[in-house]
């Protein structure tokens, strides 16, 4: 991404002001389209007060037709550190993707996740990636392939690259205001692009499938609310009870309502020989340098994992 220039400044501080103005404007594009109403988990986490005084978090969840949880948490800490974490889960009875937007800056850089994270494994189910991606990777091209806008992060594992996406953008670049533009673009295009297949989506009534996609997004949750890698900061600011409540009840809310299995029972692969979870990450699987799918979509598991 380029990094100099006019406009260039605005550093940790510019990322903040695009974050919120991110999650004003989803909520606004949403509104637009459907009737957004409080969640549930809106009136034990809206007023959030942090250990330190100079940090402060801002949570919203709303629920709407199709859409079970929409949410948003944004932290911000002067001249320290940014974070966005932004995501929408449809009903059961559609099997949208989940729209997923994680961003955390600070004075020295940004690290960014935007996808709209499959619900099934695109590399089983055809049918499913033809579906809601095959359509969409005029996206990647546009963000990462041609300009070369969102560039690829750099070396990540197949751990984590096990909810993605095709059209995952997973970056780093320096924090200037030059870049936070691109990066709010890329954001409101993907929510738009999430929106329309919202708006296009048909109910399932048929009870089978609809009980899978419970099960493939109560899948889902799990893993994230495990491996959610915003807990440390969470912990640190309003205490290990407290991050821990706003991890399942909120970010992941539905880990405890949709599903009654335990994480590993879905990746047993975890289980330490005392029964617990073995906490290490990124533990399994190979390590990609460069971006792991073709321009057409197809995983070609990248030319340079190890």
């Amino acid at each position: 991404m380029s990094g100099g220039g006019v406009g260039a400044g605005g550093g940790v501080l510019g990322a903040g002001s695009s974050y919120q103005r991110f999650v004003r404007t989803a909520l606004e594009q949403t509104r637009l389209r459907t009737a957004l109403t409080p969640h549930p988990s809106q009136e034990k986490f809206r007023l959030i007060r942090a250990n330190d005084d100079a940090a402060v978090l801002d949570a919203l969840s709303f629920t709407a037709p199709k859409i079970r949880l929409l949410r948003s948490l944004t932290v911000e800490k002067k001249n320290s550190v940014q974070v966005l974490d932004f995501a929408a889960f449809s009903e059961p009875e559609y099997d949208l993707p989940i729209f997923c937007a994680n961003a955390f800056t600070t004075p020295a850089q940004s690290i960014v996740v935007l996808d709209l994270n499959p619900l099934y494994d695109i590399t089983e189910d055809r049918d499913y990636k033809d579906k809601y991606y095959r359509n969409l990777m005029p996206l990647i091209q546009k963000y990462s392939e041609k300009m070369q806008l969102l560039p690829w992060g750099g070396k990540i594992t197949s751990e984590s690259l096990r909810f993605f996406s095709p059209i995952v953008i997973w970056t780093i670049f320096e924090p200037t205001e030059r870049n936070h533009h691109v990066l709010y673009s890329a954001l409101m295009d993907y929510y738009k692009a999430w929106l329309q297949l919202t708006d296009q989506a048909a109910e399932e009534n048929n009870k089978t499938k609809v009980v899978r996609n419970r099960e493939a997004q109560h899948r889902y949750l799990t893993w994230r609310a495990e491996k959610d890698p915003g807990f440390p900061l969470l912990k640190k600011l309003i205490g290990e009870s407290y991050a821990k409540d706003l991890v399942t009840e909120f970010l992941f809310e539905g880990v405890h309502s949709l599903g009654s299995k335990s994480f590993l029972d879905y990746f047993p692969e975890y289980a330490r020989d005392d029964g617990t979870v073995n906490k290490k990450r990124s533990m399994i699987g190979k390590s990609f340098e460069a971006r792991p799918w073709d321009a057409t979509g197809e995983f070609i598991g990248g030319k340079d994992a190890e």
